[in-house]
C-alpha cells in the first residue's frame, strides 16, 4: 500500500511499459497495411468499435468494483484484528488474577503468563500471513514480469523467512512443534490459546464469566481468519475475469481499424480545405499543412495506444487488486500491520521496551 498521497505516474508507466509496445505494433500494423501497401479496404466503420468499447467499459467496471470490495473486506478483516488484539490484551490485563486463585501468584508470574498468551497470540498473527502470502494458482505476481521485477527489489518478510524462523521467541519448542504438525497453524494457534485459557479456569486465575469472554474473543479471531482465508482461497471467478481479459483485448485489435479511416477523412478534409484555399492563395505554410493532412492517418498510432493504455490498465488495476494479500505494492500491508499490532499489545502488557521490535519501514514509499 502506498504511503503517499499520489500514485506515481512515473511507476505506472513503468509497470505498463511493455504493454505499450504491443499498442504500438498493434496500432501501427493496420496504418501501414492501409497507407503504405494500399489495402484501403482495411478498415472498420467506427460504431460498431464504438459499441463494443462502450460493452468493455461497463465490465472492467463491474471487474474493479468486485475487485475493490475484495480488497475493502481484506483491509476491514485486518482492521478487526488490530481490535480484536487490544479488546483481548486488555482482558489479559485486567481478567487474569489472583482474585478467585487457589494458589495465588505473584505478579512477576501473572505478568508471565500474560506474555506468554500475548507472545502467543502474535504467533497467531505470524501464521495467518504467512498462510496469506502463499501463492494460488490463479494470482497473476507469479505470472506477470512487471510484478516479478519490482517483487525481485523489495523484501517480503514471508517470502524471506519460513515460518519456522518467524515463530522462534514467540512460542515454546513444543508448541512450535505441535503448530508446524498442523495443515491448518494459524488454527493450532489459537487451539493452543484455548487450552491455555482452560488452564487459568481449572487454577481459578479467571472465573466463568471472564472465561466465556476470552473465549468470545477467540472465536471472534476465528471468524476473522475465516473471512481472510475465504478471500484467498475463492478466487474472482474466472469465468468474468478471462471474459474480461479477451473483451479487452478484441477491442484493442479493433480499434486502430476503425481510428485510422476516421482520421484518413479528417486529413483529406484538410487537404480539401488546402486546395480550395490555394487558388487566391499560396504559403509555405499550405505546403505544411498540406503534408500534415496527408499523412495524418499516422496520428491513429497514438491515439490508439492512449485509449488501449487506459482500458487495459484499468483491467490491469481490477486483476492486481482482485487478491489483497499478495504482497504487491496495492495489496493489504499486513506485515506492517501485525507488527504493528505487536507493538501496541506488548507495550500495553508493559514488556521491556528493548525486546519490542521496530515497527517496519516502507520500501518505495510501500508499505507491505
Amino acid at each position: 500500500m502506498y504511503t503517499k498521497r499520489k500514485f506515481p505516474f512515473k511507476g505506472m508507466m513503468k509497470w505498463t511499459r511493455r504493454d505499450i509496445y504491443k499498442f504500438i505494433i498493434i496500432g501501427a500494423i493496420p496504418v501501414f497495411l492501409y497507407k503504405g501497401l494500399g489495402l484501403y479496404w482495411l478498415h472498420l466503420p467506427w460504431l460498431p468499435i464504438g459499441v463494443v468499447g462502450t460493452a468493455v467499459a461497463f465490465i472492467v467496471s463491474f471487474k474493479n468494483n468486485a475487485s475493490y470490495d475484495r480488497l475493502w473486506e481484506a483491509r476491514k478483516i485486518y482492521g478487526g484484528i488490530v481490535n480484536g488484539s487490544r479488546s483481548f490484551t486488555l482482558m489479559l490485563n485486567d481478567f487474569i488474577s489472583n482474585e478467585h486463585a487457589t494458589n495465588p501468584l505473584a505478579d512477576g508470574e501473572l505478568f508471565k503468563i500474560r506474555k506468554e498468551m500475548v507472545m502467543r497470540h502474535i504467533a497467531w498473527m505470524t501464521s495467518l500471513r504467512h498462510a496469506l502470502r502463499q501463492h494460488k494458482p490463479w494470482e497473476v505476481s507469479k505470472m506477470d514480469k512487471a510484478d516479478q521485477e519490482f517483487l525481485s527489489k523489495v523484501e517480503i518478510r514471508e517470502l524471506k523467512y519460513s515460518l519456522t524462523e518467524e515463530l522462534d521467541g514467540y512460542v515454546t519448542e513444543a508448541e512450535k512443534e505441535e503448530i508446524l504438525s498442523k495443515k491448518n497453524k494459524q488454527a493450532a494457534c489459537l487451539n493452543l490459546q484455548s487450552r491455555q485459557i482452560k488452564k487459568l479456569k481449572d487454577a481459578g486465575l479467571i472465573e466463568d464469566f471472564r472465561h466465556m469472554e476470552m473465549q468470545a474473543m477467540l472465536t471472534e479471531f476465528f471468524t476473522l481468519q475465516g473471512k481472510a482465508e475465504r478471500i484467498k482461497n475463492f478466487p474472482y471467478p474466472r469465468q468474468f475475469a478471462s471474459l474480461n481479459f479477451y473483451f479487452v483485448w478484441i477491442f484493442i485489435i479493433l480499434l486502430p481499424l476503425g481510428m485510422m479511416h476516421e482520421f484518413e477523412k479528417i486529413g483529406m478534409e484538410v487537404v480539401d480545405a488546402i486546395h480550395a484555399h490555394m487558388l487566391v492563395h499560396t504559403s509555405p505554410v499550405h505546403d505544411v499543412v498540406e503534408f500534415v493532412g496527408k499523412y495524418f492517418i499516422w496520428v491513429t498510432i497514438p491515439f490508439s495506444v492512449i485509449v488501449s493504455w487506459i482500458f487495459h490498465t484499468m483491467e490491469r488495476i481490477g486483476e492486481n487488486t482482485e487478491n489483497p494479500f499478495e504482497g504487491n505494492s496495492n495489496d493489504v500491508p499486513i506485515t506492517t500491520m501485525s507488527r504493528g499490532i505487536e507493538i501496541d499489545i506488548r507495550e500495553m502488557i508493559g514488556d521491556d521496551p528493548a525486546e519490542i521490535p521496530k515497527p517496519i519501514e516502507p520500501q518505495f514509499d510501500i508499505q507491505f
